[in-house]
């Protein structure tokens, strides 16, 4: 989270935080993508290449002079100007310098909060005002404060790896790389160790246990990797009756374990409109055999769903050249 990484920055010295503000036409990185720069260190980034280069080099400068500064970062190639890439579009991005007590005080809030599964709406002034957070419904902003930048601050998501064998000890890893908060459930304790998963700050013994622990966060994924159908079939039962709906579902297991989950749970009541919501078997087809392949597969399927990929071929437009 790049909270924490200014978190712990902050306690050093001053960082530019460099956000993107507007975008047109095709573009590395989204609204509100951020890349934090210090007189040493780069965190994350804006989309890379010469424009990049650009956005630290003038961050170096705002790390002095403590004024914001907008920056455009042209990536059309046209051959009439000079440009930082032939991406075919444009950035607009804010480079603002945190630092002191009360960046620090900003920075842990937002952390406390979306660790708590809240979302907040950070504002940003483009003048010398510091940012500040709204988070009661119908709050507005400081109508003093002239053109601001608003984004909304979302709680990570969290990733239920049901089952700690092979596949889900390979998913924890590319959850965790991909974005994901990593929760994990099994019964088996010399399997389900802090020493297999460290990217799971959450254990469970039980899946009872686990939803009860998770049950207000608003973005919780499951993958359900166990090794039998019973243990699918207890999870999912608890699943699809939470209250409030997962985000993502997804069991692994050929199509005949799965439709013998299905015909089980439809004897127990739960809808089959239900069970259409669910992602079995598990994944994107890309042909994943070994553990650490399925573990791609199903990464590749949460990233699909969180960003609205199609999950086709990316030079299949190209090819008819």
């Amino acid at each position: 989270m790049i909270y924490k990484e200014l978190l712990s920055l902050l306690s050093q010295d001053a960082v530019v935080v460099a956000t993107v503000i507007s975008t047109k036409g095709s573009v590395p990185r989204e609204i509100g993508a951020k890349m934090l720069i210090t007189c040493d260190r780069c965190i994350d980034t804006i989309g890379g290449g010469a424009g990049e280069a650009k956005v630290i080099s003038q961050a170096r400068e705002v790390l002095q002079t403590g004024e914001k500064r907008r920056i455009e970062i042209d990536l059309t190639g046209s051959p009439k100007r000079q440009t930082e890439g032939v991406c075919g579009g444009w950035m607009e991005i804010l480079l603002e310098r945190w630092h002191g007590e009360a960046a620090i005080a900003i920075a842990q809030q937002i952390l406390t909060e979306l660790k708590l599964g809240r979302s907040l709406t950070l504002v940003t002034p483009f003048s010398d005002a510091h940012p500040y957070l709204i988070k009661e419904k119908g709050e507005r902003k400081k109508e003093k404060d002239g053109e601001v930048f608003i984004e909304m601050l979302e709680p990570v998501p969290i990733l239920l790896i049901v089952g700690a064998g092979h596949v889900g000890e390979q998913l924890a890893k590319v959850a965790h790389l991909i974005g994901f908060q990593i929760a994990l459930q099994d019964d088996r304790p010399e399997w389900a160790t802090p020493e297999r998963y460290p990217q799971a700050p959450f254990i469970y013994s039980h899946i009872d246990q686990a939803l009860g622990e998770l049950s207000n966060h608003p973005s919780l994924y499951v993958a359900l990797v166990t090794r039998g159908y019973r243990y699918d079939l207890d999870a999912l039962t608890a699943l699809l009756n939470r209250d409030l709906p997962c985000a993502y579902i997804g069991m692994i297991g050929s199509e005949r374990r799965v439709m013998q989950v299905y015909e089980q749970t439809k004897q127990m009541g739960i809808s089959a409109a239900k069970l259409k919501s669910i992602y079995a078997p598990i994944g994107l087809d890309i042909g994943a055999l070994t553990p650490a392949e399925i573990a791609v597969s199903i990464g590749a399927e949460l990233i699909m769903l969180r960003r609205g990929g199609t999950g086709r071929s990316l030079s299949a437009s190209l090819r008819s050249f």
